[in-house]
């Protein structure tokens, strides 16, 4: 985790090849991103801004846009590969990289899976109750993490199947919802008794961005997408433009068809909206659709965030045993079983509305970095040549960070410390670490 790469790293990122255009990289995003949250999230969203929810969507959208303009901004300049982390390690310095890295990779990465667990889990409780709760909902997650842990050791090719198989057919279920539900909506089911209060919208926003998470991980090839100051601003912008569409459309069906129901608490809403728009038979469908949609997020998840652990050790940042390769399936073993056991951990430690909230704030975190890293990056260096500017000189940038602040603000006391302590922790390491490397310099 250094500002600028070192040599061999520049080699290699000479070495590759840029063919993601704007379509690939935009449809990447949205693949990424519509993922196991919008299937539970409209019931959560409800049961805090009933009939009002599509308000938390669209302020939630308008700050996505805000950061994401700040992502095209840096992402246009930036086009080493490593996203976000990347961003910010180039323009604010090596150790907000790493903290970065932590809060991403861990808070983020690690709680969001186990978070959609839980919603695969709801969707097998249908079918097997006893894995609603109690000790076999346990022994599921034990066998689900250590299940893609196995695979996962045993190969790459292995896991990139599964990851592959398991996400057939994702947005298709989705997409007939709107087209079969919006002609069974109700105007009395969206009718208002008041605008939400500031903090009702807070709490909806903060928890929404669960499911808007995923745009900044297409962006991870940095060094492999074409034009980049051209590319990343389109497709990113694009991308989220659908996204807020498509969320927005699931959310006006699902309580124009359910209304009140909507709100009470069910762990499966659009499996409900199926079942009043098809029967039993739609909400199978949906059902299978979920749990298809979560198995394939978290087995994608199991190839990459490991080797995200490999490359923090490989940099010297974490302890060289992550970066120990299997001697017979060469993959990173240790790294794919310590993930796979912290994921497991916040699963069993947590429901799903907690973990989300934990990943929103840790994503949030990210997106502050990054929107800071924009405005230190417009006022530090020339500005390359053809590379996106957003409007308004230093504007967007200094809203989106304010209102990713006050988004932040909505958690709760506990949440917040708990995220506290987590970069608390991120700085000590990094300066043990630090110290560490530079005494060992100094006696070689």
């Amino acid at each position: 985790m250094s500002a600028s790469p070192p040599p061999a790293h520049r080699e290699a990122e000479e070495a590759l090849v840029r063919a993601i255009g704007p379509w690939t990289l935009g449809a990447n995003a949205v693949n990424l991103t519509v993922g196991a949250g919008i299937f539970a999230l409209p019931a959560v969203v409800a049961a805090i801004l009933g009939p009002a929810a599509v308000v938390a969507y669209l302020a939630c959208g308008a700050l996505v846009l805000l950061v994401l303009a700040c992502f095209a901004e840096v992402g246009s300049q930036v086009t080493r590969s490593g996203g976000a982390v990347a961003y910010i390690d180039e323009a604010i310095g090596p150790m907000a990289g790493f903290i970065a890295w932590v809060v991403f990779a861990l808070a983020y990465s690690a709680a969001s899976d186990a978070a959609i667990a839980h919603v695969l889990m709801d969707a097998l409780a249908t079918g097997v109750p006893a894995l609603s709760g109690g000790v076999p909902r346990a022994l599921g997650f034990a066998l689900l993490f250590g299940g893609l842990a196995a695979v996962n050791v045993r190969g790459v090719r292995q896991g990139a199947r599964v990851a592959v198989a398991a996400t057939v057919a994702k947005l298709l279920p989705l997409l007939l919802l709107v087209a079969v539900g919006v002609f069974a909506v109700q105007a009395e089911n969206l009718a208002w008794t008041g605008w939400p209060t500031l903090e009702q919208l807070g709490a909806g926003t903060l928890l929404l961005f669960f499911a808007f998470g995923g745009v900044e991980s297409a962006l991870t090839p940095s060094g492999e997408i074409r034009d980049p100051a051209r590319t990343v601003p389109r497709a990113v912008l694009g991308a989220t433009g659908a996204i807020v569409l498509l969320y927005l459309a699931l959310q006006f069906v699902a309580q124009g068809v359910l209304g009140s129901e909507l709100a009470e608490g069910s762990t499966a809403p659009l499996a409900d909206l199926a079942q009043r728009l098809a029967g039993a038979g739609g909400r199978s469908v949906v059902v299978a659709c979920t749990a298809v949609a979560v198995f394939g997020v978290l087995a994608a998840d199991m190839i990459g965030s490991p080797r995200a652990f490999l490359a923090a050790s490989e940099s010297g940042m974490l302890p060289r045993a992550l970066s120990r390769v299997h001697p017979r399936f060469h993959t990173p073993w240790i790294a794919i079983i310590t993930f796979a056991s912290m994921t497991l951990l916040l699963a069993l430690s947590g429901g799903f509305k907690a973990l989300a909230v934990l990943a929103s704030m840790a994503l949030l975190l990210v997106y502050l970095g990054v929107c800071l890293a924009a405005l230190k990056l417009r006022y530090s260096r020339p500005r390359p040549p053809g590379s996106f500017r957003a409007p308004g000189g230093p504007t967007v940038g200094l809203l989106a960070s304010a209102a990713v602040v006050w988004v932040l603000a909505q958690s709760t006391r506990r949440e917040t410390v708990a995220m506290a302590a987590v970069l608390a922790l991120s700085v000590l390491y990094y300066f043990l670490r630090q110290n560490a490397a530079s005494r060992s310099v100094t006696h070689g």
